[in-house]
């Protein structure tokens, strides 16, 4: 069985950034990914446009150019795609890590296809693959999906979107324009602050002119086959509902993490630990790169400012 240098968990941009970075330095190194190529960025909503512009997306100091400043997710598919194929990156693409186990020397890998061997660990699978949940009667009913992509499948369809953040205002303000009768539900008593600047006064215009309705200081109590049952300041409320897209947010893998023996801060924030010079964790040769490092702090790390974590990681190996 070969033995990597390297093997990197996780096909996204930072994940392909730590790639190029161990191919640079001569390293035997693989990228190991659940799904295609960047998969995260994949399920996205078909029209999603970035918070970042397109140089704040850019890796390895390849030029990324979009149509406009802020590219879309079409654009950036075409982008990663593009370094992947160009630079011949060594990427096993469908194939899951089910488990890293540790012996004195080097670490074992068992996928859903096969076994490897490494020295090093990166672990950069980001955070968008398991949702937060609400747990509520009826939250897995058909009709209750944690993730959106296309609106024009609610046209015409009584929708209601839970959350204020970037997530749910796209996906509120699209479904709108494409014929869904939206219903916004917000645990605050705001539209999100951090929700992008040239999009919070859209939704804040659309709902004073009525043209979407939104229940401030309101949690989801119960969802059924023709309602979803909602407690408000003034009670409990019944809205009738065809659809729900429980935008609530995304959280790491921590029982991955666990297993590997990677510890977290004593607060509720389960922040990894890590040496903020170097990435690695308290497991000797075990690193962490992008948007994983903030536990559920997911708003601290993105691609743009994770983008130093490959060629920090990297150096500290080859040393």
């Amino acid at each position: 069985m070969n033995l990597y240098d390297v093997i990197i968990v996780g096909g996204g941009p930072i994940g392909i950034a730590c790639g190029l970075e161990a191919k640079k330095k001569g390293l035997k190194y693989l990228i190991i990914e659940k799904g295609p190529i960047v998969n995260s960025l994949y399920n996205y909503p078909v029209n999603m446009q970035f918070f970042s512009s397109s140089e704040k997306l850019e890796i390895d100091n390849i030029p990324f150019i979009s149509k406009e400043a802020k590219p879309r997710r079409n654009e950036a598919l075409e982008y990663y795609r593009r370094i992947v194929t160009s630079n011949k990156l060594k990427l096993h693409l469908f194939e899951t890590v089910n488990s890293i186990d540790k012996n004195e020397k080097e670490f074992t890998l068992n996928t859903s296809k096969n076994t490897y061997k490494a020295t090093n660990i990166i672990i950069a699978t980001g955070f968008y693959d398991l949702p937060n949940t609400m747990d509520v009667e009826g939250e897995n009913l058909p009709k209750v999906s944690h993730y959106y992509n296309d609106p024009h499948f609610y046209a015409g369809q009584k929708l209601a979107v839970i959350g204020a953040s970037n997530s749910s205002v796209d996906a509120a303000l699209e479904c709108y324009r494409k014929g869904a009768e939206v219903t916004l539900i917000v645990r605050g008593e705001e539209i999100g602050q951090r929700v992008k600047y040239w999009v919070r006064p859209d939704i804040i215009n659309r709902i004073k002119e009525g043209s979407i309705n939104v229940f401030y200081n309101t949690t989801v109590k119960e969802i059924t086959d023709k309602n979803v049952i909602v407690n408000t300041k003034n009670g409990i409320k019944t809205i009738e509902n065809d659809f729900v897209l429980a935008l609530t947010g995304y959280k790491p893998n921590f029982k991955f993490l666990e297993h590997v023996g990677v510890q977290f801060s004593k607060d509720d924030k389960k922040i990894p630990v890590y040496n903020d010079e170097t990435m690695e964790t308290n497991v000797k040769g075990v690193y962490l790169a992008g948007v994983i490092c903030g536990g559920l702090e997911t708003h601290k790390w993105f691609i743009e400012n994770s983008r130093i974590h490959a060629k920090m990681i990297v150096d500290d190996i080859v040393q």
